[in-house]
């Protein structure tokens, strides 16, 4: 399979990870010692795919004049993907310092970033502003802030997020526009909606509204009404203050990911499609648009492999023991109703494993009793240095691994597939146990010491 080769100009499908080609890049890492014994877990991502799927989330929108699309770093907090995608056309969404960190590095232009945080501090807003960082305000009190640490001439689109009160999803941890959420004015508490209009009225360098609905467990409709909500905002807030002060909206991002098959659903183009049905003003051009997609941008483009170390049985359960539990598959493990992971079984030289389908656990490295990523799955059986894939893993998994249990972060790998030719570029180092020592404290070992109560160290 090439890289464009199941693409069509109007409708740009991104190349799924199918059994072959993930074998393919799983016999080639295993030739270049990517993966074995002494590399028993990796990331990989399908460049061939990430291009793929920018490029559908911008025919999507492409008869809407003045769109910043921007990727949501936490997906996939690594610098060559975010430069990739820099390359592509795409601004970034950063909610840290880190992350803005991470994002200059990567090559986004100061006025390609956008800025949300729901707890930013007065060093960050001031070091925002002086890059000309576009930012989004999380509450009225924020935007005082704002006011004392504004300088002028400052270059920085800045925004406020509401909150359009719409509801939640399947999953509540993902849901930010519930009644309660802790993100954004609460337009639906009594006088919120008023505090906001002046809000704006007060400041004319405030032009952009905000509202992000939430991500997986969201229905379209739900998005697209919480998006609506925020358009007819703007025009009552523009229409009260008798001029186009709201120039751009930020709607945020939170396409779902099909995790249960390969096919790509919802699509970006049922997106924008939900949207002009609930806001049909909405793409007139009359405002800007930015949009914040992370996970649907990735998730399908990226899976983990892992070895078996051990099969056994207990109480007549059959349990693969892998090197990727939850230090890597964190939602899953710790959330298995609501981010169930699909897993293919490969034998040790990376050829799809064949034979009856066998119950069974996968489970993880970590030392405590919930780290499964799959319970009682159907999977041909599994031996010792066999290899289990985690499918759909791009976005959020092993790009911001949990440290439990002082594991090694693992390595991440991009590849892309050629005419049956598998070639791979590093994209993050396998941790070493030098770097985790240090990174726990390892330089300041003795410290604790100096404070024995005769301050006699020890």
């Amino acid at each position: 399979m090439t890289a464009d080769s199941n693409l069509s100009p109007d409708h740009p499908t991104p190349p799924r990870p199918s059994t072959e080609r993930v074998s393919a890049v799983l016999r080639r890492a295993l030739d270049h010692g990517l993966l074995g014994t002494d590399q028993p877990v990796a990331g990989f991502l399908d460049t061939d795919g990430i291009r793929a799927s920018v490029a559908s989330l911008h025919t999507a929108f492409g008869a809407v004049p003045g769109v910043l699309h921007t990727f949501a770093a936490k997906a996939a907090s690594l610098v060559p993907v975010l430069r990739l995608l820099a390359g592509l056309g795409m601004g970034c969404e950063v909610a840290s310092p880190g992350e803005l960190r991470l994002a200059r590095d990567a090559g986004f232009a100061p006025s390609r970033i956008v800025l949300d945080s729901p707890a930013k501090t007065r060093e960050e807003i001031a070091g925002a502003l002086a890059l000309g960082v576009a930012l989004n305000a999380d509450n009225l009190d924020e935007l005082d802030r704002i006011d004392a640490l504004r300088p002028d001439g400052c270059a920085s689109v800045i925004g406020l997020r509401v909150n359009p009160q719409v509801g939640g999803g399947t999953i509540g941890a993902m849901s930010t526009a519930t009644a309660t959420s802790k993100f954004g004015v609460a337009l639906r508490d009594p006088g919120g909606r008023e505090r906001v209009v002046r809000a704006f009225a007060a400041r004319p360098w405030l032009t952009r509204l905000h509202a992000h609905v939430g991500s997986q467990g969201c229905p379209l409709e739900l998005i697209a009404e919480g998006v609506a909500e925020t358009y007819r905002l703007a025009e009552e807030i523009n229409a009260a203050l008798g001029r186009p002060q709201i120039t751009s909206l930020d709607i945020g991002g939170g396409l779902p990911v099909n995790f249960a098959g390969d096919e790509v659903r919802p699509t970006y183009h049922d997106y924008t499609a939900a949207l002009r049905a609930a806001a049909p003003g909405l793409f007139d051009g009359r405002y800007g648009l930015v949009t914040e997609f992370g996970r649907s941008l990735l998730a399908k483009n990226g899976f983990i492999a892992a070895r078996v170390e051990y099969v056994k049985r207990s109480g007549g359960r059959r349990i693969a023991v892998t090197h990727a539990g939850a230090q890597t598959a964190t939602r899953t493990v710790l959330m298995p109703g609501s981010w169930p992971l699909r897993v293919g079984a490969f034998d040790a030289q990376g050829r799809p494993r064949t034979g009856p389908p066998v119950a069974q656990d996968i489970a993880g490295p970590c030392c405590f009793a919930g780290d499964v990523v799959a319970v009682d799955r159907e999977l041909p059986a599994l031996d010792e240095g066999d290899l289990v894939v985690l499918y759909d893993t791009g976005a959020y998994y092993f790009s911001t691994p949990w440290a439990y249990n002082s594991l090694p972060r693992p390595a991440v790998h991009g590849f892309t597939l050629t005419g049956g030719q598998v070639r791979f570029a590093p994209v993050r180092d396998a941790q070493t146990l030098d770097e985790i020592a240090a990174e726990s404290g390892a330089r300041h070992a003795d410290r604790l010491l100096a404070l024995a109560p005769d301050g006699i160290t020890r």
